[in-house]
């Protein structure tokens, strides 16, 4: 099916700031157009499966749960069956449980175990009956009366039902919604700094990194980076065990350094470094920066494969790892741009999306803040919905795979 609309994600996050799930909603291709039909939808649900519920391999979002915006006359399709109702959950107007077909079809969903997700309950009303018609149910957080809020909450507390906070636009309503016991969708929050979280700049590990980053874009011999390598036995480790990897499919067994960075090649190794830079951060920041930060890096790199070719794709990987790694070391940007000599066109895209890669990154980063732009974006690119949307999917689930 011809898609016309545009996948846009937001984190969700458990009270420890652990990503959990991503709520995924169709954006049109321009703000006049019709919202999607029942049949569009049940395509696009279909096409997520296709995605992330792989035949051979099952759910490739590890422990993610998915959130799907629903309309009634979804409820009942074919096309739910292709999800794993453990993994799935389907959001809907509470006024739409009026029609007792809509009602009957949530509580066969329910029986099945697919999550449901109530939005504009009014807690009061619903009461008891909650229990057999959902498993979430979305609470508008406001930071203003906590106390009152809690009350609220509390018999939901000692139910099964997991409640969800939004908005939640500030780090300290993100506080009060954990210590109530929430989950909460966080939009945009996780690119905001935590007061008295800025970083440390370098640890000793990053600071290798950034030598050897620094030794690969001169064009080192191989003897030298090995020796590099070396000074870190959890890099060297981390750099066998990568290599060996069924992903990475060498073949056969590596054991020595030097043979590892012969097979992987400098480009390739600079684009896993980048990598290892930004999960070796330890800053105060939330897991879902680093997730963040790998998507988009990953995302990015898928949308420019095609056009750019493969060596232009790994420097827009490394630009999308770069374009939050001030936020994952703690120091501004220019800063980081002075400890390593990065291509130029990866500077261009960094400072003003700007140059041949920025507008892939700024296509990724349009995905995850919902803007407006994600269309233009992708028009300019010649690149479709489809194209936009395999990517995005694909994205995610690569990076549940070198993150978990």
């Amino acid at each position: 099916m011809h898609q016309t609309h545009f996948l846009v994600r937001e984190p969700l996050l458990d009270p420890e700031q652990r990503v959990v799930g991503y709520e995924l909603t169709w954006q049109q291709h321009d703000a006049n157009a019709p919202a999607p039909t029942l049949e569009e939808l049940e395509g696009l649900v279909g096409f997520v499966a296709s995605q992330v519920n792989h035949p051979e391999h099952g759910w490739l979002l590890k422990q993610k749960t998915l959130f799907l915006q629903a309309v009634p006359g979804m409820l009942s399709t074919d096309s739910m069956f292709d999800m794993p109702p453990e993994h799935t959950v389907l959001s809907l107007k509470t006024s739409e449980l009026a029609n007792p077909a809509t009602l009957a079809a949530v509580q066969g969903l329910r029986a099945g175990g697919v999550g449901i997700l109530l939005r504009e309950a009014d807690l009061a009303r619903v009461g008891s009956r909650l229990g057999t018609i959902c498993s979430y149910v979305e609470v508008r957080f406001t930071g203003a009366d906590v106390a009152a809020q809690a009350r609220a909450y509390s018999l939901l507390k000692t139910s099964n039902i997991r409640m969800v906070g939004r908005p939640v636009t500030t780090w300290s309503d993100f506080d009060a919604c954990a210590a109530l016991g929430l989950d909460a969708f966080v939009g945009k929050l996780h690119l905001t700094p935590r007061p008295g979280s800025e970083g440390q700049g370098l640890n000793p590990s990053q600071t290798i990194i950034l030598q050897l980053m620094q030794m690969v874009n001169a064009n080192a011999d191989i003897a030298q980076l090995e020796s590099a390598l070396k000074r870190d036995a959890a890099l060297t480790y981390k750099l066998l065990r990568y290599i060996n990897s069924a992903g990475f499919g060498a073949g056969r067994e590596v054991q020595s350094l030097k043979q590892a960075i012969q097979l992987m090649g400098y480009q390739p190794l600079y684009r896993w470094l980048t990598l290892l830079l930004a999960t070796a951060s330890t800053s105060g920041f939330s897991p879902v920066l680093l997730e963040t930060a790998v998507v988009r890096g990953r995302l990015a790199e898928l949308l420019g494969q095609k056009a750019l070719g493969k060596a232009d794709a790994e420097n827009i990987f490394v630009a999308g790892m770069f374009s939050l790694l001030d936020r994952l070391l703690g120091m501004p940007m220019k800063d980081v741009l002075e400890e390593i000599q990065l291509h130029e066109e990866v500077v261009k895209a960094l400072l003003t999306r700007g140059g041949k890669y920025g507008p892939y990154l700024a296509l990724a980063e349009a995905c995850e803040l919902n803007s407006n732009l994600v269309s233009s974006l992708a028009e300019s690119l010649s690149l479709t919905p489809e194209d936009v949307n395999k990517a995005h999917l694909s994205a995610l689930a690569w990076t549940q795979s070198v993150t978990t």
